[in-house]
């Protein structure tokens, strides 16, 4: 077995496993000297000991010299390639890559070896694609789609053009504001004026959108009128119905007067300096009084020209149409001397007047053109949302073709829902259009990030602050140790028991959630913490019932319904939805919510009161109980009732009584300048001559919350 082994050690095979049968014949075949005869029982240990020998190849490689030991050591890496990389795309054509490889189109086929017949036909096979360019000596780097690819690095934004020069301007209608307090006859003027009935649709008989339309008066003229609420709670949208329009006739009622919102009005329309008609309305009234009317706008600024002014004042009766001529021939005066025009050419730029979801048509939203002529197919931005013009309809739902300046219009098209009050402008390209809202988003985020930074360092500096207080009283205690602070304190922070409600708000439309937000945004209170948890236009969602009841909410649904696929989640998990279609009935209802959920107030009624005038002892087995000798001195006394025993102002006992005599009968009630006794149930306290004992009981009562939001 030694020469067996020196044989193997001698000899290197590679490729064959050294306790293979393979190995066994070579080595049998190659020293045959190697075997003598032998029984059957050697044989058998030697095949054992062949079969348990293992060797491999890094076993007989060669030793290295001490020279080449010495020589520093060199790894050899096999020679990266350095053919030309080429930017190709997942569903390239044989054109693309033909200009992509700059070559002609023949040869880019000869690369695929004819197989692609068509040079339109999108290659999806990545390793198809490299093989092909490794015939052409190139390699393949997989990008995007140059057409589908954003430039991030330019800066792009829409911003209104410069003004037209007076050349450009051609005429257009005026675009008038009725403005004024609520139910002072505003929408009924309109419908007086455009022949329908308006006012009878809204509900609670006030308005709660703003509406825009355009009419043609008896005279031929054509005018678009903006209808605004009256209520207190819609603000903002009579701030932005005097921001876009021409002229503000300004609806004051001849038996009311001069209101709350008319002063607003007045201060919206002389901040926007927009010209001021006046309209006296309900001059048919029992109680109507124009000229105290007229007294008192010029109380407020406003001199009509009846007081010596230039702001003319039209009495008129919307409901009986009176004098609706007279009104409409200032309008067309007015807009004759301010000589309103528009610039129909160019990008179009457009305001959005009010925003909604159609059940069936998506997201809609109203908007007057200010300058360009807007068609279908034209792709508008507004603020982040992007808009390709599918249909323009009119306020009455007919299909128009185009929408020159000063006229409304109602688009769809909208991918996201634009708020109302946003600017429009037209872009180029829907390319275009997501540059810029990719940038707009950019500079949101910039200047979202910058106030938390802003945030952060002033978190920094109150804890740097701390800090320093703490070293510095670490540094003067010395040697000796400051008692520790103890465990940190827990992030997460119990509930506390105070009151709170959690809401969910939906809305028809933008302008009237902007509304109810603004108005719960007013709502500041200690006794119960109000959070809205989610808001938006259009009908309940799935996410709003799976928000609600993860956080126990009250879903405040305005003019809008549940869909039928989501009820039976409503009501599976109890979910509570308020629905309202007035405003100040929808506020009421969360002033009530928050009532319910306040703790009842505790309140001290007082029946009476009694003066001691002497005190008496009476046994009761072996034990003397001291009584009252008293005289009811107001009011009356109640058994039943709590009593305050008072002596010099402090208070020695509350708590019920034991027992209340009149003579010698047990009584339940004692009536003034009647005389009694009376015995605690505490029989260690005693009397004194006049000590003063009250009877009272404390009753609970539900609290109201002191919130107003001013309406």
């Amino acid at each position: 077995m030694a020469n067996l082994a020196k044989f193997v050690n001698s000899h290197v095979v590679y490729g064959i496993e050294r306790h293979s049968s393979a190995f066994i014949l070579l080595v049998s075949k190659s020293a045959p000297s190697l075997f003598t005869k032998a029984t059957s029982r050697k044989q058998c240990n030697y095949d054992n000991q062949i079969r348990n020998f293992y060797t491999n190849v890094p076993f007989f490689k060669r030793r290295k010299t001490l020279e080449e030991r010495k020589l520093p050591r060199i790894i050899e890496m096999s020679p990266k390639s350095k053919n030309e990389v080429v930017d190709v795309w997942r569903g390239i054509t044989l054109c693309e890559l033909s200009k992509v490889l700059e070559t002609d189109i023949n040869y880019v086929k000869e690369l695929f070896y004819n197989s692609v017949k068509d040079p339109q036909f999108p290659i999806d096979d990545v390793r198809i694609l490299q093989e092909a360019l490794r015939r052409a000596g190139k390699r393949i780097r997989i990008i995007g789609k140059p057409t589908d690819k954003i430039d991030d690095t330019v800066e792009v934004d829409l911003v209104p053009r410069p003004p037209p020069s007076k050349d450009e301007l051609k005429s257009r209608p005026p675009v008038v504001t009725v403005m004024g307090h609520v139910d002072h006859g505003k929408t009924t003027l309109l419908d007086a004026l455009r022949h329908s009935s308006v006012v009878e649709k809204e509900f609670g008989g006030i308005t709660q959108h703003i509406g825009a339309f355009s009419v043609n008066l008896d005279s031929g003229a054509k005018i678009t009128f903006l209808d605004t609420p009256g209520h207190a709670a819609f603000s903002s949208m009579r701030s932005r119905g005097a921001n876009l329009t021409d002229i503000v006739i300004l609806v004051v009622a001849a038996d009311d007067g001069v209101m709350e919102q008319t002063l607003e009005s007045i201060k919206m329309a002389k901040t926007a300096k927009v010209p001021i008609i006046v309209a006296i309305n309900k001059i048919d009234a029992p109680k109507a009084d124009v000229e105290a009317t007229e007294r008192m706008l010029l109380e407020f600024g406003i001199q009509v020209e009846k007081m010596g002014g230039d702001i003319q004042a039209i009495p008129i009766s919307a409901l009986k149409r009176q004098n609706l001529k007279q009104l409409t021939e200032a309008l067309i005066l007015q807009a004759e001397l301010l000589e309103i025009g528009g610039d129909p050419s160019g990008l179009v730029e457009a305001v959005i007047v009010e925003s909604n979801i159609h059940p069936f048509r998506g997201k809609l939203s109203t908007i007057i053109v200010q300058r360009g002529t807007l068609k279908k197919g034209d792709v508008l931005v507004a603020g982040t949302a992007i808009a390709k013009v599918r249909s323009l309809r009119d306020a009455d739902g007919k299909p128009l073709e185009q929408v020159p300046p000063g006229y409304p219009a109602e688009i769809d098209g909208w991918r996201e829902l634009p708020s109302a009050g946003e600017l429009a402008l037209e872009a180029n390209s829907e390319k275009e259009a997501r540059q810029v809202v990719k940038y707009r988003m950019t500079k949101m985020e910039l200047q979202k990030s910058l106030e938390e930074a802003r945030v952060i360092e002033q978190k920094r500096e109150i804890h740097l602050k701390e800090y320093k207080h703490r070293l510095e009283l670490k540094r003067k205690a010395g040697r000796y140790r400051m008692r520790p602070e103890g465990p940190r304190k827990s992030e997460y922070q119990e509930d506390s028991g105070q009151p709170y409600l959690n809401i969910i708000v939906r809305a028809d439309v933008d302008g009237t959630l902007e509304a109810i937000l603004e108005t719960l945004d007013t709502y500041e209170s200690d006794e119960c913490t109000l959070d809205i948890v989610n808001y938006g236009v259009g009908p309940i969602t799935q996410n709003d019932v799976d928000l609600a009841k993860t956080f126990n909410c009250v879903i405040f649904a305005f003019n809008v319904e549940v869909p039928k696929n989501i009820k039976p989640f409503v009501e599976e998990n109890n979910i509570v939805v308020k629905h309202h279609n007035i405003i100040y009935r929808l506020i009421d209802d969360f002033k009530q919510e928050i009532n319910a959920r306040l703790p009842e107030k505790e309140i001290e009624e007082i029946y009476g009161s009694a003066q001691v005038i002497q005190q008496f002892e009476v046994n009761k087995g072996r034990k003397k109980i001291p009584v009252a000798g008293c005289k009811c001195t107001n009011g009356l006394l109640k058994k039943s009732a709590m009593f305050r025993l008072e002596r010099n102002g402090e208070v020695i006992y509350e708590g019920p009584l034991a027992s209340m005599r009149h003579l010698k009968s047990e009584v339940d009630i004692i009536k003034a300048e009647t005389e009694c006794g009376l015995q605690l149930s505490d029989s260690s306290i005693t009397f004194e001559k006049d000590d003063v004992l009250t009877c009272f009981e404390i009753k609970r009562l539900p609290q109201k919350t002191e919130w107003s939001p001013g309406f």
